[in-house]
């Protein structure tokens, strides 16, 4: 299934909203044609009027299907239908006595709808065509009745002219004032959206964290009972078989305490013995180290670019466990050996994770900081939020990019400390 982009979704309400706006202008437009014919007997071309009215109740009735359908439309699919309104009042004004008619002004409303809506480029484009044609209507148009074009020196002709002249003042100062106005009220619009996302984001964090604490002080004393029977066993005589069978259980006994501790240490308890600043190469190490101690079947190619010396950075458990939760993804996605590229200079350093594996799932690149059930299929879950959730926190990025020949660089950007 397709995302839609916020954009996309805007300019389809905004297409609900023109189709209203357009209805009344049509409305609008059929009975002052009447009206002017009959009521006040002035001598109209009544068949090329109503066959423009017509053909713009078409267009709108086309733009009804598409509002009706649940259509999604671009930026530049609503530009479309604002030239296509110009284009019509043009030719309206053009059987109806050109730049000297009193529904000139309409030109405004199209660009005012486009300074709105649209961005600044766009309403531009609508701004000079409506100039445009409002500029060809001073000479070229059908006059009302009996009256003839008008000359040059004549003093309604100044005054059709200021009235060009403060049309186009207008259209400039919509473009340019209006349109600004909407693009900071976009943008502030964004930056709400983006704090109310984050703001979730963090709930979700807590509800993790408190079922982790949970779940940590109710694994605490099994796991040490379990310790204890094991040392226990061990003591007595027992066949060699069932002796390796007990060493791999404390083993796993070991993994499960760790996986507990580095709980502790995301809520804070270990910083003080985990949260010092080592150099970049000795971070490396220990997270290369950790990672195969946990995955000793899965093989890694560490490749190290020279950086700066004195480079530092913050030997967290919760940054190393997700850097392993990362390295596990990618282990997951492919059998075949991964590459772990590291670059460093004293801002920040750079890690990326590739592998031969499927590549991104579709929008996966897009949605790497939403929460999401593992899918293994594709080795990217849960785990990815929380990597994505602890490294944004220290100021960093995580971007997901399909790789040259078949599957998936993980780029991680983390900012960097140096030793005083």
């Amino acid at each position: 299934m397709l995302e839609h982009t916020p954009a996309q979704v805007s300019s389809s309400r905004n297409l609900k909203r023109l189709f209203t706006l357009r209805s009344l202008m049509i409305a609008g437009a059929f009975f002052a044609v009447l009206g002017a014919r009959y009521l006040f007997d002035i001598e109209l071309q009544l068949t090329p009027l109503l066959l423009i009215v017509g053909l713009l109740a078409s267009v709108n009735l086309w733009t009804w299907l598409q509002v009706r359908r649940g259509i999604l439309v671009t930026d530049r699919a609503f530009l479309y239908q604002l030239s296509i309104d110009v284009a019509a009042i043009a030719a309206l004004l053009y059987f109806a006595g050109g730049a000297t008619s009193p529904f000139a002004w309409l030109f405004l409303m199209p660009l005012i709808v486009a300074a709105t809506v649209l961005p600044a480029r766009a309403t531009w484009i609508i701004a000079v065509l409506a100039t445009l044609c409002y500029t060809l209507l001073m000479r070229y148009y059908v006059p009302l009745g009996e009256h003839t074009h008008i000359p040059q020196g004549d003093s309604f002709s100044r005054h059709v002219f200021g009235m060009w002249f403060g049309f186009v003042m207008s259209a400039c100062l919509i473009a340019w004032l209006v349109a600004g106005m909407a693009r900071t009220l976009r943008r502030r619009d964004r930056l709400l959206a983006e704090a109310r996302e984050k703001a979730l984001r963090d709930e979700q964090l807590v509800a993790l964290a408190t079922m982790a604490t949970g779940a940590a002080h109710e694994l605490g004393t099994p796991l040490a009972t379990m310790a204890v029977v094991t040392r226990e066993l061990e003591r007595g005589e027992l066949p060699e078989s069932v002796q390796r069978k007990l060493g791999i259980l404390k083993d796993q006994i070991g993994r499960c305490k760790l996986a507990l501790s580095t709980i502790s240490a995301s809520a804070g308890a270990g910083r003080a013995e985990g949260g010092g600043l080592i150099p970049v190469p000795a971070f490396i190490d220990n997270l290369v180290a950790r990672w195969q101690h946990q995955c000793p079947g899965a093989t890694l190619s560490v490749r190290l670019r020279p950086g700066d010396p004195t480079a530092t950075v913050i030997g967290e458990q919760t940054l190393v466990q997700s850097l392993i939760n990362l390295l596990n993804n990618a282990a997951d996605a492919c059998a075949r050996p991964l590459l772990l590229e590291a670059g460093w200079t004293a801002a920040g350093l750079s890690l990326d994770i590739l592998d031969r594996g499927p590549g991104l799932h579709p929008q996966m690149a897009e949605q790497v900081d939403q929460p999401k059930t593992s899918q293994k299929e594709f080795g990217m879950g849960l785990g990815l939020f929380l990597a994505h959730a602890t490294i944004q926190r220290m100021g960093g990025e995580i971007t997901l990019s399909d790789r040259a020949g078949g599957g998936t660089r993980t780029h991680i950007h983390i900012p960097l400390t140096q030793l005083p």
